[in-house]
């Protein structure tokens, strides 16, 4: 595939049609300069890696994995998609991408397919096959020019969609069966031999979609949860744009026949048979909580992987050191003597960028710029600052095109005993790694730069035309090397330095990231000199040319070093010239007649792709080809082409001297030059399955796993050199295990400067033997490099330390894992050299993540193909699954300073989610096999449990509050009037002046209502909406009047029931009590959104129709609404039942009010939707109605005296209560404020509480969240506009809901500023079957938190931790039991009491509980069931109502009002939200607060369950091409925090998950408009 390459060195065995093949696409890659890595070439592997794809179309046919749903601005603004003609071929594309997703999927399932059915698409020769092998595989979908063929049984519906029939059957499948030996392929994973899945078995018997003409013959509930203005407004800031969206309108659940969008469906079923497969290893059979065995799970070896069996190596010792004679002394004596006797001679020949060599340096020149630059050093420098003496550390910061400045400053800081630090140069302020290098250089005390002139011209500059500050750099002084002047004639360089002195510091980089300096000692130096010079045979005056870097490594060593120490003439070609000239250094080498070259598999494989610059070049002097990362196992590739090539051209085969090296232990080994036959080189053909597990077995070539080495030569001279273990002690290997290479040498590093702890682990170790005694007293140095020992002392290097990735007990370099990349065809996708490939630690065990740079020309589908290709070939040859693998836009990886890729910046930018990548694949279901299960559930009776506890001495979960009985003494009229008409009545006539209500609204001053201002309050009226004020004769008189209007117009008998449609404001309240007084029955409806009638009228008729209303009140602006143009077409107007203007009041009085004749009969009917989608209206009888009053009246303190504030929806729940009823029964002041009002004016409420000194506030989530956002930074402009809190004794929060804690204290925080008492924020507890449990009244003690673990609570159990305890959660008291309520925790299963701390579902037992549902959606078996469920424990005669919340009680320290200890109740969630996965139960809260903190754009999330995959929606708070940077992140949190694997990932705009009135999540109207296709998602990834 890239060039001819013959087996083990051997060429021309592949044909006239390869080498044809080859040519071609050299020819379609010439003038293409953007390779910038080719170490890994290797056609041998190529070709495994084809014929294990090809191994795929053998099997029977798949289904094929979904594509990601990407919207087209997302497309169209993609950086990689910049081609007219790619635009206009994926307009095509996603026109028909659901049609064929469909119907290939259908075509898979049911229709099977023969080998010859397989589309080929058109192509050029050389990919036909490739491509053949993807359809074959499986792996791609239907192209548009071969459409897949329309099974049989498939019908047309009305759209032109293909629909079938359905069952609401669900088919089972058995797991596939793997390969032999253990070892899953892709297809293997993938395939299902036994059963199909269809959409319908999948889907659970959805009906066929009807047509327009068509009606469904069931009524399916309309939008209840239409976001109120309140829920709208306060998101206006990210949804401005998207606030209109029509909201999808809630479906039944999974198990009912509904409709579904043909494409989603489509995509869920391709992903869940993309699922069906067994896993690797089987998972554990008990949950696992302990991190620690979480690892071992993830550790675990294959019993039946293969072991090291050989004996304990011997360490491999090299030839003496013999100095040849004549050798200088050390290297300032070598300059000196070549300086002065062969001073004409030339030392260095620099090319430009043009390829011209008239840049030289002599010998002579460089002795006198060094003892310039010396002179300089030691005197000039530092004048206004403390001068550099000898020891002191500078950096050199040159190009790599100026070898000549850096030679000059490199002998000079020697010469004059400072040690220099060679740095790259840093192009820009955010260069990756440059922070790192800053660390470097301050923690070597380096305060001064030696640069060239032109360097520093280029560095970036400040404001004031000195060069910038780096991040992470010390403030250094530049200074210049050139043109200064000779040093004094008295001058005297300073005493030499001692061997143990640090010559030099060379940076090196961990795989952390960290940026580590090596000091090399002049010992160690000069030692390493000597022991190249003989390892090499280097002579005087002999021409070496170089393409390395030369600051630091092999470049360094041979090219600055030893080459001066022994009079050499270096050529330097730099990579500037290389990128436009590759063949620049073969011509060097032929004029000049090099016999030396230092170079790096790269460097030769460009030289072969240039062909037409091959001419005139003559190798023939060369007698060492220096292969600088010899040591990467794919190298072996481009030496074999190279002299397949360049033989005929005078190349030697053993000219070429692979090496190994590492920055501490310098040059490890090096194959001698001139050595030939069986001592001169080695080869072996091993297995890369035992590699993986660390040992060494010998395979064939034919094998797809197969993995062809070559030797890096035997040990330096002087050194020995041994095979230790990587992992814990450093034990002897034994001769066929794989180890890190360690030496001991006089020619290696001294240490990390600065770190002893880390270079005693490095530098200083003494391997162990069998006994586990220390080998010799010697000490080794780490190398680095993973190898063995071969026969005759020769090294083997199979990869490096920092490339290893351990997963599940396996060994896998990601030099291999490149190389099977690169073998996948990658021309046509992505950049060859642009891949970094590294692993993240997920759940204890690491995963390994791909990620590419994708070409502009690349298509979206074609991208997708060769993704999933990539999974099959890594699959087959490693038998290991990749997590993620990513394509980003050209150009967008962090690069180093010679252009490759900077992998730690690339590692943290993808943890970050700032790589902005233009395709995702995630892949967690094939490799997570970790994964904990639940622990086994053992039936154990009601009774079991109830003896259990006692034995152990444990409370059983019961808590009351105080006898609602136990009344004041002027509670002799509420017993005289026990309903509520009749205390208004009452009120009316005994206090006709006292104001009840008083209503702002946005553009109302704060009002002082009790001042004079009241008068002017209640003359004004109160309309719907705006302020007023109303006393309690006012009030008596308009329910009057409006009784005579329901009477009169309505034709209103007792018991019917009238829908109430009004805006938050007195004219509800007026309306209530006029039903009241005329015998009818309120329903309380939420009015449609003027903005948005189409879709929220509908809801407000579903509501009247189920309640059986036979007339509809409401105001004169309503009325208006409900007729006009745009509610007719939604809703008819002829359908409604009769429409009263509450405006339109007679100016009567009724002739005689209506009394019950018992307290039980039905008040009024409360309609809500819980966030599950289930609409349900509860009956409220009067007596209920009175009794939740009084105990309210009774909690808070209210009585006529007090005034309090009102800040949430009147239209149901405990929200109707506050608002329409407790205020007339205790009398109170109550001031009235709209949330819609606080949206447009937030400061409103709290102006009007701290002027009207209120000390009990009661508001929604809704309301906190508007003002934490709103007003959160302004907490100084009002305390100037003299709000204040600090009155306020309560402020409750009305939710139906876990406390959410988290928004309580940030409120509490941000206006602690104005006054407001941490202690007071608080929160309420209510259901359908009880509206108010919990409240925290003005006595007793403050609401408790307490810290439980999440992982316990998955099982239903509870487990209190300390805080900041790992997968803690806090819990927040949800108030105090409300007088009158008696609380039980039940097991739901078995209706047993539960102990005390135990989880379970809340009962309650009380007088003011709903008498039951007048109407349910979806089942109305559940009546007797929630509010008439008995315990099967304990007292089995009391009757409760079931909440559906779960729950525990738990005593606390704190004392009550009758000085007992307190019993607080802990809510943990709705029973019915749970997500039952797994085994576990989950709350989609705790998943959800997880999401949110992975990423700094999440601004919000949702999650739900459609066919046992998890579900998770985002809301993207920042540019579409930034939405791919979610899909990892969130995966990963999801797996880390809760083990689950996340099926689908959504990402859409701002605004779009759905938010009740209450501000509760409408997960299920989410999951139903996802399923419709009405999200318009910017993304959605379907996990593999």
């Amino acid at each position: 595939m890239l060039s001819c390459l013959g087996s083990g060195g051997s060429g021309g065995g592949h044909g006239n049609e390869r080498q044809a093949q080859a040519q071609r696409r050299r020819d379609r890659r010439r003038g293409r300069h953007d390779h910038r890595d080719e170490r890994y070439r290797s056609d041998i592997h190529a070709e495994a890696v084809q014929q294990a794809l090809a191994q795929h179309s053998k099997r029977n046919r798949v289904p094929v994995m979904p594509m990601p749903s990407k919207r087209q601005s997302l497309v169209l603004n993609n950086p990689v998609m910049d081609t007219p003609t790619e635009l206009a071929r994926l307009r095509h594309f996603h026109s028909q991408k659901a049609m064929r997703c469909v119907a290939q999927n259908r075509l898979s399932l049911q229709t099977p397919v023969q080998s010859g059915d397989s589309p080929v698409p058109s192509g050029d020769s050389d990919t036909s096959s490739d491509d053949e092998s993807i359809h074959s595989g499986r792996l791609s979908t239907s192209s548009p020019e071969h459409p897949s063929r329309q099974p049989s049984g498939l019908t047309k519906n009305s759209a032109g969609g293909s629909r079938s029939s359905v069952s609401s059957q669900s088919t089972t499948a058995s797991g596939a069966q793997g390969a032999p030996g253990g070892i899953y392929s892709i297809a293997d994973v993938l395939q299902d031999s036994s059963g199909i899945f269809s959409i319908a078995d999948v889907l659970q018997g959805y009906q066929e979609v009807p047509s327009s003409s068509q009606k469904t013959t069931q009524q399916l509930p309309p939008d209840v949860t239409s976001p109120s203005v309140a829920s709208q407004t306060f998101r206006m800031d990210r949804t401005i744009d998207r606030r209109h969206r029509p909201q999808p309108k809630p479906q039944q659940p999974e198990d009912e026949n509904v409709p579904v969008h043909g494409k989603v469906s489509a995509k869920i079923q391709q992903l869940l048979n993309t699922l069906k497969r067994p896993k690797r290893k089987p998972l554990r059979e008990f949950f696992v909580d302990e991190e620690e065995e979480l690892e071992a799970i993830a550790k675990e070896v294959d019993p039946n992987a293969p072991k090291a069996e050989g004996p304990v190596i011997s360490p491999a010792v090299g030839e003496s050191l013999a100095i040849p004679s004549g050798l200088p002394r050390n290297l300032e004596a070598a300059v000196q003597r070549y300086g002065s006797a062969s001073y004409k001679a030339t030392v260095i020949t620099a090319l430009d960028a043009t390829g011209k060599h008239s840049i030289t340096l002599t010998y002579g020149k460089l002795l006198s710029r060094m003892q310039k630059i010396a002179f300089s050093l030691l005197n000039k420098v530092g004048q206004k600052e403390p001068a550099i003496r000898p020891g002191d550390r500078v950096a050199l910061v040159y190009p790599n095109s100026d070898p000549i400045s850096f030679m000059c400053a490199f002998y000079g800081c020697l010469y004059a005993g400072v040690v220099p630090v060679p740095i790259e140069v840093p192009l820009t302020r955010k260069d990756a790694g440059s922070q790192q290098i800053g660390f470097l250089l301050g923690s070597c005390g380096v305060s001064v730069a030696l640069t060239s002139e032109a360097c520093l011209k280029g560095l970036p500059k400040g404001p004031s035309g000195e060069v910038a500050q780096f991040k992470g750099w010390p403030r250094l002084t530049w200074f210049v090397t050139e043109h200064l002047s000779k040093p004094a004639k008295d001058w005297m360089p300073p005493p030499r330095l001692s061997d143990e002195q640090t010559a030099y510091i060379e940076y090196t980089t961990a795989k952390d990231g960290s940026v580590m300096g090596v000091t090399v000692n002049r010992g160690a130096m000069l030692c390493h000199c000597r022991t190249l010079t003989a390892a090499c045979n280097y002579t005087e005056g002999e021409i070496i040319v170089n393409v390395l870097d030369f600051k630091r490594d092999v470049g360094l060593w041979h090219s600055i070093l030893t080459s001066v120490f022994n009079g050499m003439h270096v050529v330097f070609v730099p990579y500037s010239l290389m990128k436009v000239n590759p063949t620049s250094w073969l011509h060097m080498v032929t004029r000049f007649k090099a016999t030396c070259a230092t170079v790096k598999s790269r460097d030769m494989h460009w030289a072969l792709v240039a062909q037409k610059d091959q001419k005139d070049i003559n190798l023939s002097s060369l007698r060492m080809l220096l292969v600088a990362d010899g040591a990467n196992p794919w190298s072996l590739s481009s030496c074999d082409a190279f002299l397949n090539v360049f033989q005929n051209k005078g190349l030697k085969p053993e000219a070429i001297c692979p090496t190994a090296s590492s920055a501490e232990a310098l040059t490890v080994a090096v194959r001698r030059p001139g050595r030939t036959g069986g001592q001169g080189t080695g080869r072996g053909v091993l297995s890369m399955s035992g590699l993986s597990y660390g040992v060494v077995r010998v395979d064939t070539e034919d094998k797809l796993t197969s993995l062809i080495l070559q030797d890096v030569g035997t040990v330096m001279p002087g050194a020995v050199a041994v095979i230790v273990k990587v992992d814990n002690a450093p034990g002897l290997c034994k001769t066929d295990e794989v180890g890190e290479i360690c030496v001991a040498s006089g020619a290696i590093g001294a240490g990390y400067f600065g770190l002893q702890g880390l270079s005693n682990n490095t530098f200083k170790i003494q391997p162990l033997a069998s006994d586990g005694k220390p080998m010799a007293e010697q000490t080794f140095v780490r190398t680095g490099l993973l190898g063995f020992l071969g026969p005759g002392g020769m090294i083997f290097v199979v990869g490096k330390v920092d490339g290893l990735m351990n997963i599940s007990g396996r060994r896998h370099n990601t030099d291999d894992i490149i190389a099977t990349v690169l073998a996948v065809e990658p021309m046509k996708f992505i950049y060859r050299g642009r891949i970094a490939v590294f692993s993240i630690k997920v759940l204890r065990d690491e995963r390994i993540v791909i990620i590419a740079e994708q070409r502009p020309d690349s298509s979206e589908e074609d991208s997708f193909q060769w993704m999933s290709r990539v999974l099959q070939a890594i699959d087959s040859i490693h038998q290991v699954g990749v997590y993620c693998l990513l394509l980003v836009p050209a150009n967008s990886l962090p690069k180093t300073p010679l252009g490759g890729i900077h992998l730690w910046e690339t590692k943290q930018r993808f943890m970050e989610g700032s790589l902005h990548p233009c395709n995702v694949l995630m892949c967690p279901h094939t490799c997570v096999t970790n994964l904990p299960k639940p622990r086994q559930k053992h039936p154990v009776g009601p009774s079991s449990v109830m003896v259990g506890n006692l034995v152990q001495g444990r409370r059983i979960a019961g808590a009351q509050g105080r006898d609602i009985g136990t009344l004041d003494g002027d509670d002799e009229q509420y017993r005289k009037h026990q309903f509520l008409s009749e205390i208004l009545q009452w009120r009316a006539a005994t206090t006709p002046e006292e104001v009840l209500f008083s209503q702002l609204n946005a553009k109302t001053t704060a009002y002082r209502v009790r001042s004079g201002s009241i008068s002017r309050l209640l003359r004004t009226g109160s309309g719907g909406g705006g302020a007023g004020a109303v006393s309690c004769m006012q009030l008596h008189k308009r329910a009057e009047r409006i009784g005579c209007l329901l009477l009169e117009k309505g034709k209103i008998n007792t018991g019917d029931h009238v829908a109430l449609i009004f805006t938050p404001g007195i004219d509800l309240i007026a309306a209530v009590y006029g039903c009241f007084y005329v015998g009818a029955v309120p329903v309380p409806v939420r009015p449609p959104h003027h903005q948005n009638i189409a879709t929220t009228l509908p809801t407000v008729k579903m509501i009247v129709d189920v309640s059986k209303s036979v007339a509809v009140l409401t105001m004169g602006t309503m009325l208006k609404l409900l007729k006009s143009k745009e509610a007719a077409s939604a809703i008819d107007v002829k359908t409604w039942p009769v429409l009263l203007d509450c405006d339109d009041t007679p100016r009567k009085k009724l002739s005689s009010i209506y009394r019950a004749p018992t307290p039980e009969m039905l008040a009024y009917l409360d309609f809500s939707v819980s966030t599950t989608g289930m609409l349900a209206g509860i009956k409220m009888s009067h007596s209920a109605a009175s009794n939740l009053s009084r105990s309210l009246k009774l909690q808070a303190e209210l009585y006529p005296s007090r005034t309090i504030a009102l800040c949430l929806d009147p239209f149901c729940g405990l929200g109707f209560v506050l608002w329409c009823l407790v205020g007339v029964y205790a009398g109170h002041h109550t001031i009235l404020i709209p949330p819609a009002d606080v949206e447009a004016n937030p400061s409103l409420w709290l102006m009007a509480v701290s002027q009207n000194k209120v000390r009990d506030v009661f508001c929604s989530y809704g309301v906190i969240e508007i003002s934490t956002k709103g007003l959160g930074g302004s907490t100084g402009t009002l305390r100037a506009k003299g709000v204040n809190l600090s009155g306020v004794r309560t402020c409750v929060v009305v939710a139906e809901e876990r406390p959410r804690i988290n928004l309580c204290n940030s409120f509490s925080k941000l206006f602690k500023d104005v006054g407001l008492s941490p202690r007071a924020v608080s929160t309420t507890f209510g259901c359908r079957v009880n509206v108010a449990v919990c409240c925290q009244g003005t006595s007793g003690p403050d609401p408790t938190s307490v810290f439980v673990d999440m992982r316990a609570l998955r099982n239903d159990r509870v487990t209190l931790v300390e805080k900041g305890s790992p997968h803690s959660l806090c819990l927040m008291e949800s108030g105090k039991i409300l007088p009158g309520v008696k609380v039980v925790i039940a097991n739901p299963e078995t209706k047993g009491q539960c102990g005390d701390s135990h989880l379970g579902e809340i009962w309650v037992s009380s007088p003011h509980s709903a008498s039951g549902y007048f109407t349910i959606y979806g089942d109305e078996s559940l009546q007797n069931d929630h509010f008439s469920a008995s315990l099967t424990t304990g007292d089995t005669t009391q009757v409760y109502s079931r909440t559906g919340y779960l729950g525990f009680l738990r005593q606390t320290d704190l004392t009550n009002h009758a000085g007992e200890y307190h019993d607080a109740l802990y809510i943990v969630g709705s029973l019915d939200e749970t997500l039952m996965l797994r085994g576990m139960r989950y709350h989609p809260i705790d998943i959800e607060n997880s999401v949110l903190r992975c990423h700094k754009n999440i601004c919000e999330c949702a999650v739900f369950t459609w066919t046992n995959l998890l579900v998770v929606v985002v809301e993207l708070e920042g540019p579409e091409n930034e939405a791919l940077d979610l899909i990892p992140l969130v995966t990963n949190v999801v797996l880390e925090e809760h083990y689950l694997i996340v099926g689908v990932v959504v990402v859409v705009d701002p605004g779009v998950i759905p938010i009740n009135s209450r501000g509760e999540k409408q997960r299920m109207h989410l999951r139903d408009g996802f399923l419709a296709d009405q999200l318009d998602p910017i993304y959605v990834a379907y996990n593999m």
